[in-house]
């Protein structure tokens, strides 16, 4: 991030501790700070030398907030709000059910006048989403995990992703799970850096149709809405959905390519109202036609999920969790089918250290949708190993996008045709191996989780790493091993 970018980070934060006083949630602050830039950018939008015609009616706009203090300011942002909450489109949605959180006057205006309105947000070289933003984000889940975490996944490998795939103009990329849409906007970045002539028919639909989503959680769709708006898709009806669970039925929406990080968590569940009038989590197992098998673990219900959505030789790169790679019963089978009617090419095996939720052993699982034939899809699954040996934390030596230079070069996003492998017999470190169909299919289980690399650790006793990282892994090593020891439990129970 860019000193400039930084030091406003770093300004924003510290508001962030004003309010955390007044009682104010870091991801409630940080959906406050979303209302306010939005409507600053907004008014930036009107003039020189962008001068487009104005979103938001000139009452409720951004100089209206400048001209009042005390009881008037906080009455006034309060109409804001409400106002622009009945507005249609991806406006409304932005507002959507938003409420006027900061209860101090002087604090409002402070936030106003201080942080938002020093600062020209459109006129910086960095988009509000790469680096501010997304810095406020990563602060909201690292003081608090269970806020910002859950749905915050490295840009760094966000970045990684979309170079190899190559999303293109005429593309519809969906994510079921968007969370601040950082897919969807690298996604839609990656087609303005790369395609500099687009026809009138490409850039209305860069606009109207090249993204959708769907979030479950409405405050985070907020976020992912204003992004997408901001950066020039406006579309009607909204192309997010909130609110609404992604796995419960096929939407009929049929994608050229989608990426997605699902939540981690192996187990489906649906909200319902109990008879005392709580609210509690049970435990769903969905029934749909269009799924291989029946099953209560989330993930294995979102990579059945993610293959109907692609249309005919459309593209996916899902993360995932270890267990969907070597889970028996319903993983078997959830695996077996999809590299028999998918072309199921990559694997790249993700680091320990870089997520915020802890103890999380994850990939990003490759695959194309092919037409309907007997003879299987996959001819040759392409692992790439960046955990073993790999030592990362999100502190001290976060994921930087130089780390998968290796993994975007030998994946050979211009022609797979031309892979070589780094793996030999005289060179077992290789990171990059192939294992044909016939290797996999005999495999117990059908298991995907392939290692071949020799882990330092265990191997050479002189070459551990520091003992603040050896420490973090045997945590995250024991909280997946409960994790698993849990989730077996409860099959036992149930």
């Amino acid at each position: 991030m860019a000193s400039d970018s930084q030091q406003i980070v770093n300004k924003a934060w510290n508001f962030a501790h004003v309010l955390r006083d007044d009682g104010l949630s870091y991801m409630a602050y940080t959906e406050q700070i979303t209302f306010m830039l939005f409507l600053k950018m907004a008014d930036e939008y009107t003039r020189p030398p962008y001068n487009r015609k104005p979103i938001v009616p000139p009452e409720l706009g951004w100089p209206s907030l400048l001209k009042k203090e005390g009881e008037a300011l906080e009455s006034h942002y309060r109409h804001i709000l409400e106002e622009l909450s009945k507005k249609p489109g991806m406006l409304g949605e932005i507002f959507k059910k938003s409420r006027m959180e900061i209860q101090n006057p002087a604090t409002l205006k402070r936030l106003i006048t201080d942080l938002i309105g020093t600062e020209q947000w459109t006129g910086m070289e960095a988009d509000v989403k790469g680096d501010i933003y997304e810095g406020l984000l990563a602060r909201s889940a690292a003081e608090s995990p269970k806020g910002a975490g859950q749905y915050f996944t490295p840009r760094e490998l966000i970045k990684a992703i979309v170079d190899v795939v190559r999303p293109a103009p005429e593309d519809t990329v969906c994510d079921p799970a968007c969370g601040t849409g950082g897919f969807l906007l690298a996604a839609h970045r990656y087609v303005l850096d790369h395609h500099k002539k687009l026809d009138p028919d490409q850039k209305r639909h860069l606009k109207h149709g090249f993204v959708l989503g769907n979030e479950l959680v409405a405050a985070t769709a907020r976020l992912c809405i204003m992004n997408l708006f901001l950066h020039g898709v406006d579309a009607d009806p909204c192309p997010i959905r909130s609110g609404v669970d992604s796995l419960a039925s096929d939407p009929g929406d049929r994608c050229s390519l989608i990426l997605t990080n699902p939540p981690f968590g192996k187990k489906s569940s649906i909200s319902i109202v109990n008879e005392e009038g709580d609210l509690e989590k049970e435990e769903h197992a969905y029934e749909r036609p269009d799924f291989w098998v029946s099953t209560k673990n989330k993930q294995l219900n979102f990579v059945q999920h993610v293959k109907t959505l692609l249309k005919i030789n459309g593209r996916c790169a899902i993360v995932v969790p270890d267990n969907v790679l070597f889970e028996g019963g319903a993983g078997e089978t959830v695996r077996r089918n999809l590299l028999q009617q998918y072309d199921v090419h990559t694997l790249l095996r993700l680091p320990t250290g870089i997520f915020y939720a802890q103890g999380v052993k994850a990939n990003v699982l490759f695959f194309d949708a092919r037409p309907a034939r007997k003879e299987p899809w996959t001819e040759s699954l392409w692992v790439y190993d960046l955990r073993t040996n790999m030592h990362f934390t999100l502190k001290e030596r976060p994921l930087a996008r130089a780390d998968l230079d290796e993994f975007v070069e030998c994946y050979g996003p211009k022609d797979r045709r031309k892979r070589k492998e780094t793996w030999s017999e005289t060179t077992p470190e290789g990171r990059w191996r192939r294992y044909a169909y016939a290797e996999l299919i005999k495999r117990d289980k059908v298991s995907l989780d392939i290692n071949w690399i020799p882990d330092k650790s265990i191997s050479d006793n002189s070459d551990l790493p520091e003992p603040a990282v050896l420490a973090r892994e045997i945590a995250e090593d024991l909280q997946t091993a409960l994790a698993q020891f849990s989730a077996i439990a409860d099959e036992l129970e149930g």
